[in-house]
């Protein structure tokens, strides 16, 4: 199906809501009935039917089918944020008994899913380095159930070989769950690598704007329709009509968006590797970086994240570059218009976090819509140029 197709028509049915252009906000809990034979088809299967909001409702049906068709797959669940759509997909593959196999340094809240939430329930978890599928074969065990990827992370950007890590959970009988915030589908499909599962932090570029939290799981409709008859329907993550709406406004722009940044993000990582003061820069498709092949073989684009390191020596040197950045806000997430930069020297001085895993002259960047030479403006006056 076409994007243009996908973004702007697929699932609207305009014809049902008075021929309205934009998308309509059905914000009704429940849905009546006059039949009682439709009524009974209805509690057969919430999934396809509009019985009551908690499993379905027309709003979200429309979201679920633009970004089901956007991930190539067959359909998605939209839950009411990034982590609850990551647990919900897990914890749907695994018993007591069950062990997981996952990436390297996943996203925080996927770690304490895997460290902290599911050991109490009897199921372990091993990290391996990804990047080596050797890795992950060794780690394989008679009760591992799922594969967890992130291809790229969100801090350093290690990827994993999607079709080898396929051809390994087909072969071995595991699900593959791959979280694709970094890239979102316009610029990686994993499910045409061969991949299972596909979860998203909506909250990001799917909706652009900065003004709601979401998730979604994409896969194949059975294993979308058990998600939803426990996971989803019994914990009840759901996301709201309302939310739907804004989610599907965002994805209007979302190729416009990605484009604007990734091109604007090559611009400032550009000036960024000439600079006497960037020891390091992370960002996959430099031509330097070891993974740079598969990143040009599995991704289109690279969108607006990239993180740096700095050649400050202390950790007051690398507050004062902070202090001195006037145009990027100081926040954790991405995919609005607004520039971010996330400096992990905040992450030193808190208790509990007396070793943090990063160096405290790293800096992630994410760049939105604002002209990058603006950007670039003010990375050089907080360098001192």
């Amino acid at each position: 199906m076409h994007l243009s197709e996908i973004l702007y028509h697929l699932g609207e049915e305009r014809e049902h809501y008075f021929n309205a252009v934009s998308t309509p906000v059905i914000q009704s809990s429940n849905f009546a009935f006059k039949d009682l034979e439709v009524f009974r088809n209805s509690l057969k299967n919430e999934l396809s039917s509009h019985l009551y909001t908690r499993g379905n409702n027309p709003t979200v049906k429309i979201l679920r089918q633009k970004i089901a068709a956007l991930e190539s797959a067959e359909d998605a669940l939209v839950f009411a944020s990034g982590s609850a759509a990551i647990s919900a997909a897990v914890i749907a593959q695994v018993n007591a008994g069950d062990h997981i196999v996952c990436v390297n340094a996943p996203y925080s809240w996927t770690n304490v899913l895997l460290k902290r939430f599911l050991p109490r329930f009897g199921v372990a978890s091993t990290y391996v380095d990804a990047t080596d599928t050797s890795e992950i074969e060794k780690a394989i065990r008679p009760n591992t159930k799922v594969l967890y990827l992130e291809s790229p992370n969100s801090l350093t950007f290690e990827m994993q070989d999607l079709a080898a890590c396929a051809a390994i959970c087909q072969k071995h009988g595991l699900v593959s769950i791959i979280d694709n915030s970094y890239c979102s589908p316009i610029f990686q499909r994993p499910i045409e690598w061969g991949i299972d599962l596909v979860v998203h932090s909506a909250t990001k570029y799917l909706n652009g704007h900065s003004d709601v939290v979401a998730g979604v799981v994409c896969g194949s409709k059975a294993l979308i329709q058990k998600i939803f008859d426990t996971e989803q329907m019994c914990l009840g993550a759901i996301i709201s009509p309302h939310d739907a709406n804004l989610i599907t406004r965002g994805l209007r722009t979302l190729p416009l968006r990605m484009k604007r940044s990734d091109e604007s993000a090559q611009k400032v990582v550009e000036w960024l590797e000439a600079h006497p003061k960037v020891k390091k820069i992370y960002y996959p498709f430099l031509e330097d970086t070891p993974q740079y092949e598969l990143a040009k073989k599995q991704m289109s684009g690279c969108g607006g994240l990239f993180s740096i390191e700095t050649t400050a020596e202390t950790l007051e040197e690398a507050e004062a570059f902070f202090y001195r950045l006037k145009r990027f806000l100081f926040a954790v997430s991405w995919g609005g218009h607004e520039s971010l930069v996330f400096p992990t020297c905040s992450l030193y001085g808190i208790e509990g976090k007396s070793n943090p895993p990063l160096p405290f002259n790293f800096y992630r960047f994410y760049i939105g819509l604002e002209e990058p030479e603006w950007l670039i403006e003010d990375l050089a006056q907080a360098f001192g140029d």
